[in-house]
């Protein structure tokens, strides 16, 4: 029975495709009987929620109103069944009511279907999306339109004033494609090949070039896509070196899967016991590579919660004052050499030594650079 339930499934399916489209023209056309149980779906999917329901009546008067098809109740009721069979989350409630004859009856109402996302979580999609620093315009657009449909006319009308941030940074059209290109090859362990680019003052992407001034293209390892600080970065390892390497995404164009297998994660500085997600992206809040060791360094008591988003709770505090605290981390070098800068009047590093002596120096340059005057 099952077989046959997935079978009858399938055939509807693959009809709506060509189906939906004909909604459209509901008003002016004679739509055939078999369009009853597909149009039923698209009221559910419209007009209905948990805190939106209708009526048997209701869906009857929605048919003849939008799609110009007069169904009776009898033929309402079987193809809302049928469509729970179907697998459809269908949710109704039952009444009890004295028929003519004096014998109870029940009756069933407060249709609704239920969403695959609440709107909650609907709107916290689209606002990651108007948040992205990386996502072109016109395709973020589009994504948020897509997320919309996922929902009913009541969501979109909470949603009208939503308005994308405008189209001012510079964008790569080849992201999405290059994200596709990304999860084939990691899937299938196969190296890729791709320019990396950089931005020039008229605002275009140029390739990085060779000694020899052509454009340099790049064979690596990919290993993990991950998202940090609003944009997608690769891990990977640059096939001529040993080492870790992080690249931007959206700095990436042309590239090809190539039919080499990846190098072994083993045999990458940093990766001999395979990657650990979130260990990495705390080591690499900026996602430089390069060396991580253990940094000390104490920091106003305010900038706790700070210190907690940036760098994960493996971060260790002690010796804390009313006003101060020693705070002990694992993370990239250089990562908190630029860190420690950005809260420069609220943090002092005092280990390792080098790095202190990087941001001495750093801090230096600064106070002579603003001590210049115009």
């Amino acid at each position: 029975m099952d077989i046959i339930k997935e079978g009858i499934m399938y055939c509807y399916q693959t009809e709506i495709c060509d189906m939906i489209n004909q909604r459209r023209f509901a008003m002016y056309t004679k739509q055939p009987k078999k369009m009853i149980i597909i149009n039923i779906l698209d009221i559910l999917k419209r007009y209905t929620d948990e805190n939106h329901r209708l009526s048997q009546r209701e869906i009857m008067d929605i048919l003849e109103r939008e799609y110009d098809m007069k169904v009776d109740r009898k033929a309402v009721k079987r193809n809302l069944m049928n469509l729970i069979d179907f697998g459809y989350q269908v949710e109704y409630s039952e009444s009890i009511r004295q028929g003519k004859n004096g014998e109870e009856e029940i009756i069933f109402t407060d249709w609704y279907l239920e969403k695959d996302f609440t709107d909650s979580e609907l709107r916290l999609l689209i606002d990651s999306l108007l948040f992205s620093k990386h996502i072109p315009y016109s395709q973020c657009k589009a994504l948020i339109e897509k997320l919309e449909g996922l929902s009913n006319c009541y969501f979109k009308s909470r949603v009208k004033h939503i308005q994308t941030m405008p189209d001012t940074e510079p964008q790569n059209k080849q992201l999405f494609y290059t994200i596709e290109m990304l999860d084939k090859a990691i899937t299938k362990g196969r190296q890729v090949a791709f320019y990396y680019n950089e931005y020039h003052t008229d605002m275009k992407l140029y390739p990085r070039e060779n000694d020899e001034g052509k454009k340099h293209r790049y064979v690596i390892n990919p290993y993990q896509i991950a998202a940090i600080n609003g944009r997608y970065y690769l891990i990977c390892n640059y096939d001529k070196y040993d080492n870790v390497a992080n690249y931007r995404l959206d700095r990436i164009t042309d590239i090809e899967m190539l039919s080499t297998p990846v190098k072994a994660m083993n045999k990458v500085k940093g990766l001999e016991n395979g990657l650990n997600l979130p260990k990495h992206m705390a080591e690499h809040v900026y996602m430089f590579t390069g060396e991580s060791a253990t940094v000390t360094f104490r920091a106003k008591k305010y900038l706790v919660s700070e210190i907690i988003d940036w760098f994960g709770k493996e971060v260790r505090f002690s010796d804390e004052t009313e006003d101060e605290v020693m705070v002990r981390v694992m993370v990239n070098l250089e990562a908190m050499r630029k860190w420690a800068l950005q809260y420069a009047v609220h943090v002092k590093v005092l280990g390792p030594e080098k790095l202190v002596e990087l941001i001495r120096d750093d801090v230096k340059k600064a106070a002579e650079q603003y001590g210049r005057g115009r």
